[in-house]
């Protein structure tokens, strides 16, 4: 098994970065009122040099840096960029196990079975991600998930750290016990006080002490495995296909609302005809813009029955585009449109009037 754990850098303040360039320049925090009982959420790395963490509070935030940026989260635009993200990666990478709206595993042995071509692959990874998102992200390589996770936060902003096969236990020996997945404040604090400081001292518990330690049963014996870098957890993925998309990135920015309509509407025939071949259809419509400074935003509609008429996606996308520009006009880079919700189309026959 060759896994890599894949985290976004600062994903929250990374967006509103995006979404106003002169954010990056500046101690931004993206939580709750500083002045109420807020608690961060994430920080950009101008923040976290003061000392700023998420799970902070906003007070104890607004405290250290008085001059920083407060913005309140803004979740829809956050799941904008992920589904941008997550769908840039399943292009490359196609068994994903999406564990949060900024992380997740990627089966890189699935398509390189050799460590270095599963090191070059996941650079890949993040450099598609950088050119299409213009967002960063930190990856960890190695024969398990519990390693690969550990190993994506040790070159942050944007690093790779490939820790190979057989050099798991070294690799996690000398980091404070808190790193291991499995580990809390509290578990910390009651192994400390037994001299198990580090994730080194837990992989030497023999079984005796296991038995008569704080560490015991089979959860203390799951956690001895992981700070060996045994983790057996295979990627938890979901095989059935909820949604279906088509994008276009235009060579030159596309301005003239007909154009774009047209370019829709020739993705809404060929979203109907996968639809019609595998006997589906689909309750959601979902049109996506991105700006040429990468914005991305997109506006959905339901409907009460399913449909996979071409005409009727077609129309619905070009709708929501005409909502989209309303609300930013402007030229777009790229136009698409996707239908989710999808389920098996049931015909009810009836039997022959003679």
């Amino acid at each position: 098994m060759i896994v890599a754990h894949l985290d976004l850098d600062a994903f929250f303040a990374a967006v509103e970065e995006l979404e106003n360039p002169a954010l990056r320049r500046v101690p931004l925090i993206v939580g709750g009122d500083p002045k109420g009982r807020g608690v961060v959420a994430t920080a950009n790395y101008v923040a976290r040099g003061f000392g700023i963490h998420s799970a902070m509070s906003c007070a104890e935030a607004y405290r250290r840096c008085p001059q920083a940026v407060f913005v309140r989260p803004r979740h829809s635009l956050y799941k904008d960029y992920s589904r941008e993200v997550w769908s840039t990666i399943r292009e490359i990478v196609p068994t994903v196990e999406q564990a949060g709206i900024d992380e997740g595993y990627l089966d890189l042995g699935e398509v390189a079975p050799a460590f270095d071509d599963a090191r070059a692959l996941a650079e890949a990874v993040r450099a598609v991600v950088r050119a299409r998102t213009r967002l960063s992200c930190s990856l960890g390589v190695a024969t398990s998930k519990v390693v690969a996770k550990v190993a994506s936060d040790r070159r942050k902003p944007g690093g790779l750290t490939v820790v190979r096969p057989g050099k798991e236990a070294e690799f996690l020996a000398p980091f404070p016990i808190r790193i291991l997945p499995g580990i809390g404040p509290r578990a910390e604090e009651r192994l400390a006080a037994v001299g198990i400081k580090t994730i080194g001292d837990i992989a030497a518990l023999d079984d005796d002490a296991l038995r008569g330690g704080v560490l015991s049963g089979k959860v203390g014996r799951e956690l001895r495995d992981r700070a060996r870098g045994i983790d057996r957890r295979p990627l938890e993925v979901s095989t059935e296909r909820i949604s279906i998309s088509q994008e276009e990135t235009f060579e030159r920015d596309i301005a003239d609302p007909e154009r774009l309509h047209d370019e829709l509407r020739r993705m809404a025939v060929k979203l109907a005809e996968y639809l019609t071949v595998r006997g589906q259809v689909g309750r959601t419509v979902t049109t996506k813009v991105r700006y040429p400074d990468f914005s991305i935003r997109t506006r959905s509609t339901s409907l009460p029955v399913g449909t996979a008429d071409a005409e009727r996606i077609g129309e619905l996308a070009c709708q929501l585009l005409d909502r989209a520009l309303h609300d930013r006009p402007g030229p777009l880079r790229l136009v698409g449109v996707g239908v989710s919700g999808l389920e098996e189309h049931m015909q009810l026959s009836f039997p022959a009037v003679v």
